[in-house]
């Protein structure tokens, strides 16, 4: 006999998925979950001492009425991260002024000096959660408009706000001005962080003021998913360079370029620890010491090296190792020391 249970199908089981999220989201922000459906949460204090957990949205396939509800709707997808004990969280690019049935509003109208009415909820849902939100919306000062991602802290109180360096042509005619081409590198308790925003990753000189400034994580909130030019800036750039997009796949990479986690058609959110106790290095002459390194610290040391590209990373998985004292005890460089070095030593050879 032929079962009576409605058969799933794809299209069904996306659409449970999806309002079976937000409903559970939505029960856990009002505190109507009962015990029995808490989430296992990971435990703090088994994390190495750098290990963050970063998030981030996309906004594929969202739409609303207007940029009020368009906020619902990302607050609510932020509450499925909850359960993950984010750091971070990095929401797309103006977010809630897109995607939209009503045509976008004037800059006039939504344009804020942060904290203000647009950014408040998510000062509020990073306070309450304890972690930072990377805020991506219209910023004005003086007169002059911009597009801007807002750094929360986990007080919900302003970190600081970096102004889109390169806008398309499109938002100037809007009213969009560029901003300051020397982006700010914020210090947060787990790290420096710093921002570039969609068109900018068609430049490098944002991605590497970053570098010089010691920034170890780079969010990019986006209207489109980048692809491959996203991984390009975390592997030239070697630190972790985490999308937050309109459309497409949203994902965090790595120091190596390597994808850690990616959305897709299954999934609205990534999350994903990253571990910012290791360095990136020019394989050789440094690979002389590895055996050095791993007889004298066997397991609590990783060594990674990508043999082609003569890169390799050395990442502590200790509590009681740090990096620095690794690569000062062992005579080691970064890349970017080994390339520095080698850059000066041309420079003072060169005749002409």
């Amino acid at each position: 006999m032929e079962s009576s249970k409605p058969r799933s199908t794809r299209r069904s089981f996306l659409q449970t998925a999806t309002v079976g999220t937000a409903l559970g989201a939505l029960a856990r922000a009002s505190g109507r979950e009962t015990a029995a459906q808490e989430p296992v949460v990971p435990d703090k204090a088994s994390r190495l001492p750098r290990e963050v957990w970063v998030a981030s949205i996309t906004q594929d396939g969202m739409r609303a009425g207007n940029y009020e509800q368009m906020i619902k709707a990302i607050l609510v997808r932020m509450e499925s991260v909850v359960p993950f004990q984010p750091d971070i969280i990095c929401l797309p690019e103006v977010f809630p002024f897109v995607n939209l049935e009503t045509d976008r509003p004037p800059l006039a109208e939504v344009a804020e000096e942060p904290i203000g009415s647009i950014c408040r909820p998510f000062a509020e849902f990073a306070k309450r959660h304890d972690c930072h939100v990377v805020c991506s919306v219209y910023t004005k000062k003086a007169g002059l408009y911009y597009n801007a991602a807002v750094f929360i802290g986990r007080d919900g109180e302003l970190v600081g706000e970096y102004r889109k360096m390169h806008p398309t042509v499109g938002e100037m005619e809007r009213g969009i001005e560029p901003g300051p081409l020397d982006p700010p590198v914020f210090e947060t308790d787990f790290g420096k962080v710093g921002a570039q925003i969609c068109f900018d990753i068609e430049w490098n000189d944002g991605w590497e003021k970053l570098r010089r400034k010691g920034a170890e994580i780079v969010f990019w909130p986006s209207a489109f998913a980048g692809g491959s030019m996203v991984n390009a800036k975390a592997t030239q750039n070697h630190y972790c360079v985490v999308s937050s997009t309109r459309k497409g796949t949203t994902k965090i990479c790595d120091i190596t370029g390597e994808e850690l986690a990616t959305t897709g058609h299954f999934a609205s959110f990534v999350c994903a620890p990253v571990n910012l106790e290791k360095v990136f290095l020019h394989t050789w002459p440094f690979c002389q010491r590895f055996a050095e390194i791993h007889a004298r610290y066997g397991r609590k040391v990783r060594i990674r090296t990508f043999h082609e590209e003569e890169w390799s990373i050395i990442e502590s998985r200790s509590a009681d190792v740090k990096i620095a004292e690794v690569m000062k005890e062992f005579d080691l460089q970064t890349r970017d020391q080994h390339i520095d070095e080698a850059d000066e030593a041309q420079r003072k050879k060169r005749r002409s």
